[in-house]
């Protein structure tokens, strides 16, 4: 059998190499999730089978090739990596330190993205949350801290920068909108709320809040099949990008 051995680096030799640019993505979805009893934060992880960190799971990425744009590149790794293809995408941060990675210095370049649990690829917008059928690929939670311990390279960081973000931008609306679709109920933003800021919500004050809130307004819809009298549909009215479209977010 033909072993292969990695050489690693030492600090004084990832300065002397020049640094490879790569771009990550952090997806975020909506989930249920047995241990609180509601629907939480998830993100699809990808198991390295290489080094270094074999076997450790991973955010989905590879390296920005020659002649590929950032924002394309983020797309078709995740694509080729998990099946994924989001409706927004975004980038958050560039991540360098000198001590990334343990071969050479790495420059990546994360974007984020919210792909809704039924988005299905055979819709007109392309997008799709199904995962590849692959045992090196799955959900995780986000916020689960015993994943996030034995992520590889810098992954952890990455994760909590992102979750401090998303937490950050739920204030403006948007973001239930691309989580829950054209149309939902104020119980389902409440839930998108409540998911992103991990504690629960007091259902009347919310309600209250949304109600004056900009860029969500109700429409004459209701949602059926539910026993109970049924809730009223609201839609958002801000402005939202294009699928793919890349936002600077600095």
């Amino acid at each position: 059998m033909r072993v292969i051995h990695t050489v690693f680096a030492n600090v004084a030799e990832r300065a002397e190499r020049q640094p490879v640019l790569a771009v990550s993505t952090v997806i975020f979805s909506l989930r249920d999730d047995e241990r609180t009893g509601r629907k939480s934060l998830w993100l699809p992880l990808v198991r390295r089978t290489r080094e270094p960190f074999r076997g450790q799971w991973a955010l989905p990425g590879g390296p920005l090739g020659p002649r590929d744009s950032l924002v394309d590149t983020a797309a078709n790794n995740l694509r080729d990596t998990t099946g994924l293809v989001p409706r927004y995408l975004e980038q958050l941060y560039a991540f360098g330190d000198m001590d990334r990675s343990p071969t050479r210095r790495v420059v990546s370049i994360v974007y984020w993205a919210l792909v809704r649990e039924d988005d299905d690829h055979n819709t007109a917008t392309a997008a799709n949350s199904e995962l590849l059928d692959d045992p090196n690929v799955a959900w995780f939670r986000a916020d689960d801290p015993e994943v996030l311990a034995n992520l590889a390279f810098d992954h952890r960081d990455i994760i909590e920068y992102a979750l401090w973000r998303l937490r950050n931008k739920v204030e403006y609306g948007s973001i239930a909108h691309r989580l829950l679709g054209e149309r939902f109920t104020l119980a389902q933003v409440r839930e998108v709320y409540e998911a992103v800021l991990d504690k629960a919500l007091d259902p009347a004050n919310f309600r209250r809040q949304l109600r004056t809130a900009a860029n969500i307004e109700e429409t004459d819809e209701f949602l059926s099949g539910g026993k109970h009298r049924p809730p009223r549909l609201y839609r958002y009215t801000g402005s939202t990008t294009h699928p793919l479209e890349s936002e600077n977010i600095s």
